[in-house]
């Protein structure tokens, strides 16, 4: 599996603790910025995550900012991207396993790095179920047609 990771300012301390608990568990990430604290734009780095997922460059992708709300409507912009914003490990694993969304995002000023990373865990260990849940995911796409 290769993770799409992703922030702003406001989440770029987050990211990079995600970033090596992914590496630590043999994870593939590309990091698509933004590489310091100085304010930057969320959108510009939403759009770079989900570009690579929605293309099949990367399998998965996880956003930050402050509150993940913006990045992860960014994302959602994105034709193909299914953005969950997740603060809690149950809706991570619902996520990947009702809604197959391809991002998550993460509020860095929201939650805390163990918590976060437990969301993550539960999200790429959860897989899509299918079934009913295709057809109404498949609804959801028909909607950018």
């Amino acid at each position: 599996m290769k993770i799409a990771i992703g922030s702003d300012h406001g989440g770029f301390e987050l990211k990079e603790e995600l970033k090596k608990h992914l590496e630590d568990r043999g994870i593939e990430c590309k990091d698509f910025g933004t590489y310091s604290e100085d304010s930057v734009d969320y959108p510009d780095f939403g759009k770079k995550v989900s570009e690579a997922v929605a293309n099949g460059e990367l399998d998965k992708g996880i956003v930050v900012c402050g509150t993940g709300i913006g990045i992860s409507i960014a994302c959602n912009k994105v034709k193909g991207i299914r953005c969950a914003l997740c603060s809690d490990t149950y809706s991570a694993k619902m996520a990947s396993m009702h809604n197959n969304a391809n991002v998550i995002a993460l509020g860095g000023r929201v939650i805390g790095k163990d918590l976060a990373k437990e969301i993550v865990d539960s999200y790429l260990n959860a897989e899509f179920e299918g079934g009913r849940h295709e057809r109404r995911v498949n609804k959801i796409m028909d909607i950018e047609k």
